[in-house]
């Protein structure tokens, strides 16, 4: 499973802006839900080869006892709790405060890997930078601008240290799906998740992941193998609590991306929530393959099906490529097609694309649609070729393409889903324009 790093701190040390600068997005993932503050952001980042999860959370208030200040240390310190490293940050201009103090003695008890970042150290000298924070306790300070960048990677090198690298290469040459269930809590997992285990089970047991209450178990069905990923500590049949399950953000988080296809249950009862749509962001962010499953589809009224389905078709317009499927658990209906789209979604994610067909697909593509001139020259798109499985990735060369509009980018994306049956798998297209050889000949267009 992939580190959870949570960014900590009292109010204004710049903790946003360094967890920006380390998911390099002001569009990172926010996570309102119930139970959830504004404040609280979840989003993905990588070092050389290494990624990881990260949480911010709002100034943290130790003392406080109630109003938003208490909900928000609340906040922080379920983030804590579920980290695997702590970035403490202070403020190298400000000095050290009281407050810091505070912080300091509480992060000590909770036995996780502190790491502190005297942030605003750009111009400062390290040793300068760091000189009051000793007294905290928590070792050597380690000075960055997150509002610049200065620093930032080498502490991250220095967070991951202790980590296992990547494993997504060895994940893509899984030869089985291994499949995570998520969505809100009461919609049925749980339940799922017995089902698929209990209907033609072969081979079961527990596997527990790398992280925290995160298990893997490993089954058959109608004779092909799967590995299920569950946050909310999955046991054996006969032993899953239907009681609503405790739910962590960052523990799906984990599941989708440790993935090769998703399985979001939704609630045939119940509207698309904003925690439904920021999981589904999720997963297209981390381009895994998705399967859609609407359970407690046998609680709903025949008259009410035909409007909930074109209430969920419109709002999941979105997960366009993913498979909807309404199914009930609890009976069983529907899951053998909801599985046959997993395989699907599956072979799709890990599809082999051969560069001669892509690139005829590519040429089909730009005859039924050229790109748009850019000035007075148009964008040439001569070939193609596959970058990566989980999701594919297309890899398209020419000259000129850093012209080419993000509204071409997705007409690649959908003509190439249609042309290669690519159902239920994100799809990447990538631009790489080749060198001019005459840039630097006297009179040579620019």
């Amino acid at each position: 499973m992939l580190p959870i790093v949570a960014i900590v701190g009292r109010p204004n040390v710049g903790k946003s802006t360094l967890f920006n600068r380390l998911t390099r997005s002001r569009d990172a993932i926010v996570a309102n839900v119930p139970g959830l503050t504004r404040d609280r952001n979840y989003g993905r980042g990588r070092v050389g080869g290494k990624p990881y999860l990260v949480v911010d959370t709002g100034g943290f208030e130790p003392v406080a006892r109630e109003g938003i200040l208490h909900e928000m240390a609340r906040q922080a310190r379920q983030a804590v709790d579920e980290a695997d490293a702590v970035l403490f940050v202070v403020d190298a201009r400000a000095g050290l405060a009281a407050q810091d103090r505070a912080i300091a003695e509480e992060l000590r008890r909770s036995g996780r890997r502190i790491f502190l970042v005297a942030n605003k150290a750009e111009g400062m000298s390290p040793a300068i930078a760091g000189a009051e924070f000793h007294a905290l306790g928590l070792g050597d300070p380690l000075p960055v601008s997150a509002e610049h960048g200065d620093h930032v990677p080498d502490l991250m090198e220095i967070v991951l240290a202790g980590f296992a690298a990547s494993q997504e290469a060895s994940r893509a040459e899984d030869r089985h799906p291994r499949i995570a269930v998520v969505g809100r809590p009461n919609v049925g997992k749980s339940t799922l998740v017995n089902a698929l285990l209990g209907e033609e089970r072969v081979v079961v047991y527990d596997q527990p992941g790398t992280t925290r209450d995160s298990i893997e178990v490993e089954f058959e069905r109608a004779g092909r193998r799967y590995t299920l990923i569950d946050t909310a500590g999955l046991r054996r049949r006969g032993r899953v609590s239907e009681d609503p399950e405790k739910f962590s953000v960052m523990k799906a988080l984990q599941a989708i991306e440790h993935a090769n296809v998703a399985i979001l249950v939704l609630d045939a009862r119940q509207d698309i929530s904003e925690q439904d749509a920021h999981v589904a962001g999720f997963i297209l962010e981390a381009g895994r393959a998705l399967v859609v499953a609407v359970n407690k589809w046998e609680r709903l009224a025949a008259e009410e099906r035909d409007l909930v389905k074109r209430a969920l078709i419109r709002k999941l317009d979105f997960l366009g490529f993913a498979r909807l499927h309404f199914i009930s658990a609890l009976t069983g209906q529907g899951l053998k097609p909801m599985m046959r789209s997993v395989d699907e979604a599956y072979a799709a994610a890990m599809a082999r694309l051969p560069t001669p067909r892509l690139s005829r697909a590519l040429a089909a593509a730009v005859a039924q649609q050229p790109p748009p001139r850019a000035g007075l020259n148009r964008p040439k798109l001569r070939y193609a070729h596959q970058g990566g499985v989980n999701p594919p990735r297309i890899i398209v060369h020419g000259s000129a393409l850093e012209r080419v509009p993000e509204t071409y980018r997705r007409y690649l994306e959908r003509f190439f889903r249609d042309a290669f049956k690519l159902q239920g798998t994100p799809l990447r297209v990538e631009f790489r324009s080749g060198a001019n050889p005459y840039v630097d000949r006297p009179g040579a267009r620019r």
